[in-house]
């Protein structure tokens, strides 16, 4: 069943490499090969796996599912280098080729390739269209695949959310859910582009970066990101669509059906996420305007909403080198970073309802050294929580501040300075994209050992630790 699966993912994926072409038809650049060639490689691929075992209807087990996920990132995100290879002016490794395709794949928007200004417009769509297609990826997997495996966020407060969100089996019911976010994520994506389009940018450019924005990538057809146009109106429309990409599209879906916004402001989570976010903004406004980092109040008010909400949500679209700010400003961005969007969203980081569930276990721990006989209880809304959701969260938290810590100390092995493993480690993670220090701007001056690392943790991220990490156990090949 994995190998079918696994089949039908390829000769899927190998649609991808369509668009591309019929871009390049349009502006005939010449990268017609690369994709056409990618297309035939990946769907050949995808039916040698298949044809064997197409007859084959065997129940997936909790084990094949995750094998099934994160199979999912790793063999798209290695098929989704092919065209980056085969365009030969673009003179990439293969190193690279993976980094960009899985960063792109797990919407984290670290790039290595540089002087995208003069690359075709059929290359800068595919890396746009990569980050999309993940999104989408991130949905399913949040609503329908991470709760029936039981490590998932959205099942922290399934019991408080109506509709079908409760659901935690694969029935039809989860894939009608899956189809309807899909029809959501759809939509604010073509509103998203319309916005772009009527703020200024050309059709190209609004697509490409609906798909980004909404995806919480941050892959930009222009060098300079968001910067390049240079434009409140632009910088508004951004700021909007990476706030709604970073909620809980399953808030979307209630909102949508009831036809009112009151779900939002009814749900914990929510809450606490526009609170971080508005914090994280008022901040920057604050010390850029103090520190006379930007000497304008409307400047700084424009530089410190836009990078608060770009990097808070992890999208990573940048207007200017803020790693050029005072040290406080960048780390401290980077810092909220870790908290990341809602879960059932396509943002990074650990997730607002797993940092939220710690706050208040911290809490009930002061109140507990005051009140040893007190039965205090945690809750999310008005839901409480199980002590066993809450021992959950505290494994995550320890795993995700252990893998970082080990893989920080790899990249300062291998001769990388503090403030590049530090930021390098934390912008890939988080699935945030640009960094301090050496990486920036990209991440090209890295080295191979640096690269593989950090695809690894690409991929930790955006797997929500476990779902990868348990690959790793012997208990989990043993019969």
């Amino acid at each position: 069943m994995i190998q079918q699966i696994i089949g039908l993912l390829l000769v899927l994926f190998s649609t991808s490499m369509l668009p591309p072409l019929l871009m390049d038809l349009f502006y005939a650049e010449k990268v017609l090969d690369s994709f056409l060639l990618s297309y035939v490689i990946l769907l050949g691929t995808g039916l040698v796996f298949w044809l064997p075992v197409r007859k084959i209807k065997n129940e997936l087990k909790i084990r094949d599912g995750f094998i099934v996920v994160v199979m999912f990132w790793t063999v798209l995100g290695l098929s989704g280098s092919l065209p980056f290879l085969f365009f030969e002016p673009l003179n990439i490794s293969v190193t690279d080729a993976i980094f960009e395709s899985v960063s792109a794949l797990t919407t984290t928007g670290a790039t290595v390739i540089t002087q995208l200004d003069g690359l075709p417009h059929a290359l800068l769509f595919y890396r746009q269209q990569l980050q999309w297609m993940g999104g989408m990826g991130i949905i399913v997997l949040a609503v329908a695949i991470l709760p029936m495996l039981g490590i998932g966020g959205m099942q922290l407060y399934r019991a408080e959310t109506p509709g079908p969100v409760k659901d935690s089996k694969l029935t039809p019911r989860i894939t009608e859910t899956a189809k309807a976010l899909w029809y959501i994520y759809l939509w604010l994506t073509i509103a998203c582009a319309l916005s772009y389009w009527l703020a200024g940018m050309n059709w190209f450019d609004a697509i490409g970066h609906s798909f980004s924005t909404v995806a919480i990538g941050g892959f930009s057809t222009h060098d300079a990101s968001i910067g390049y146009f240079n434009s409140s109106a632009i910088e508004g429309v951004a700021v909007v669509f990476m706030f709604l990409g970073g909620v809980n599209f399953a808030l979307h879906f209630i909102a949508f059906q009831r036809k009112s916004i009151m779900p939002f402001f009814a749900d914990a989570e929510f809450k606490t996420y526009t609170l971080v976010l508005s914090i994280a903004v008022l901040v920057s406004v604050l010390f850029l305007y103090y520190s006379q980092t930007v000497g304008d109040f409307s400047e700084a008010f424009r530089q410190g909403v836009f990078q608060a909400v770009s990097i808070g949500t992890t999208t990573g679209y940048t207007t200017t080198n803020f790693f050029l700010w005072p040290v406080f400003l960048p780390v401290f961005l980077l810092f909220i970073s870790f908290i990341g969007g809602c879960s059932g969203s396509t943002g990074g980081g650990m997730k607002v309802i797993r940092v939220l569930l710690l706050f208040k276990q911290g809490v009930r721990e002061l109140v507990k050294l005051v009140h040893p006989n007190a039965q205090v209880v945690v809750k999310v809304g008005k839901q409480p929580m199980s002590d066993r959701v809450i021992d959950a969260v505290w494994g995550f938290f320890a795993a995700y501040v252990a893998l970082f810590v080990f893989m920080m100390l790899l990249l300062m092995m291998v001769g990388n300075d503090q403030v590049t493993s530090f930021s390098a480690v934390a912008a890939t993670m988080n699935n945030l994209g640009p960094g301090l220090g050496e990486v920036g701007q990209n991440y090209a001056s890295l080295n191979d050992f640096s690269k593989w690392v950090l695809c690894f943790a690409m991929l930790l991220g955006r797997l929500e630790v476990f779902t990868l990490l348990v690959l790793f156990t012997p208990v989990f090949w043993r019969r």
